[in-house]
């Protein structure tokens, strides 16, 4: 079966990362952006930003040619098959989803497309609201090419459902592709080419409308979230338990085969790119239909809290206040394997260390760069150290907020050196026993209090 020619409109973590894994696969794939230094970056063999194996996917497919970026969006379209559009939809601050871009897209393709006679797909693999496919990106396509859905062009949605820091991976292994399709054509088109993309792999395709496949990445999203606060809200009530460890509580959980563990990890709250705004976005939209979204709301309450609890556990240990102390940050980005800071819990427990007048040093081995032109603002001062070590050096706490394996690896030995106390709050639960019991102080997520040998409390 001869391979349809892919374009994918937007070149952000979701977009070039598929683009890459399309083009690795063999497809002739454009990516378009509206950036030129992306689209110079890209064309040198470069991803513009950091995420786990994309840099040498990028490089290998610009060499052999299955990859090629594009300025603007009229020579993706006239060049492809099947368009998919990944631009951003980030938060207004109603909380709705911003959908500029989507709007902007749309009416370019509907341009371009009236120079086109060929049969088009195209995808919507934002996160978008349920009906924006249908009622928005559909008719501002009709609208400017004068063609008709259905007939002309085809419509389906296919949300992404990627991990950053794994998304490379995600891609290449799915663990299903949902479309949602406007008609059959339009569904046997998309069937057809992920069949292709995913020979081999016993990967399941579930068809829908295009309202239900939009519905499933908020549930999605939301639903893991939704893990992730009730977990850290139950690791605040082991911590004022004695003895207890909601890492053993998990793995107790966990054992219930109703009930998958992997996202029952306590720690100091989700960030990136989806989770919060999908959160924000479904409960704008629940309301706009006349649902309460009480269980979403305390879903965003209890992670908004998380923040502020990593420093109260802070202040508890160093005398009620945090005026003029040495506050070390180990992590920047919200995960692992990306450099990507939105939403990151290191923003919000900055923004509450320097509200009680701490100093603070950061650093990250991969977002740094990015931290210096978006963390913060110039509302408050960090200073951003270039190793661990310099990082540690004189502070009287450290915050452990993103488990890069450079942290897993550290010893108490290293703490114990370079602090001036080595007071150690454990926000991602990566510390065994033994460093534990070798820092002067350590506080983890959801461990509860112990009684130390000489009989003082400790954790």
């Amino acid at each position: 079966m001869k391979k349809p020619r892919i374009a994918i409109l937007g070149t952000g973590y979701v977009g070039l990362v598929a683009a890459a894994v399309f083009a690795d696969r063999g497809f002739q794939v454009i990516a378009s952006s509206q950036d030129e230094e992306k689209v110079k970056t890209i064309n040198q063999g470069s991803a513009p930003f950091y995420e786990k194996d994309l840099d040498p996917l990028v490089e290998k497919t610009v060499r052999d040619g299955t990859l090629t970026a594009a300025h603007g969006r009229r020579e993706a379209v006239l060049g492809s098959d099947i368009l998919f559009i990944s631009v951003g939809t980030p938060s207004l601050m109603s909380g709705e989803a911003d959908l500029r871009l989507i709007k902007e897209t749309a009416t370019a393709i509907g341009k371009a497309l009236k120079e086109k006679t060929d049969y088009t797909l195209i995808v919507t693999r934002s996160t978008v609201v349920p009906s924006t496919t249908r009622h928005l990106v559909l008719p501002l396509v009709e609208q400017h090419s004068g063609k008709k859905a259905g007939e002309d062009f085809g419509i389906c949605m296919s949300p992404e459902f990627l991990r950053q820091g794994a998304a490379v991976r995600d891609t290449q292994s799915p663990d299903s592709v949902v479309i949602g399709e406007l008609d059959k054509r339009s569904g046997d088109t998309l069937e057809a080419f992920s069949r292709q993309v995913y020979a081999g792999q016993d990967v399941p395709v579930l068809r829908m409308n295009l309202e239900s496949a939009e519905l499933v990445k908020y549930g999605r999203n939301s639903f893991l979230a939704m893990n992730i606060s009730y977990i850290n809200e139950l690791a605040r009530l082991a911590e004022t338990i004695s003895g207890v460890d909601i890492a053993q509580v998990v793995k107790g959980i966990g054992a219930d085969w109703r009930i998958n563990p992997a996202f029952l990890n306590a720690g100091c709250g989700y960030g990136g790119s989806c989770f919060p705004k999908d959160v924000k976005a479904l409960i704008s939209f629940a309301r706009t239909r006349g649902v309460e979204p009480q269980l979403l709301e305390a879903v965003e309450e209890v992670n908004e809290q998380q923040a502020a609890h990593m420093v109260a556990i802070a202040r508890k240990e160093m005398g009620g206040t945090l005026k003029g102390k040495r506050i070390a940050l180990l992590g920047l980005s919200f995960k692992p394997g990306t450099d990507d800071m939105r939403e990151a819990p290191a923003i919000k427990i900055a923004n509450h260390l320097y509200a009680h007048e701490a100093e603070i040093v950061a650093y990250d081995p991969k977002a740094i760069p990015n931290a210096r032109t978006r963390f913060i603002g110039d509302t408050i001062r960090i200073e951003y150290a270039e190793t661990v070590e310099a990082c540690l050096k004189d502070a009287e706490c450290c915050m452990v907020l993103t488990e890069w394996e450079e942290f897993r690896a550290l010893t108490a030995e290293v703490f114990n050196r370079h602090m001036k106390r080595s007071f150690v709050i454990d926000g991602r639960r990566i510390f065994d026993q033994g460093l534990r019991d070798s820092v002067d102080t350590y506080r983890g997520i959801g461990l509860g209090a112990r009684k130390s040998p000489a009989g003082s409390t400790a954790t």
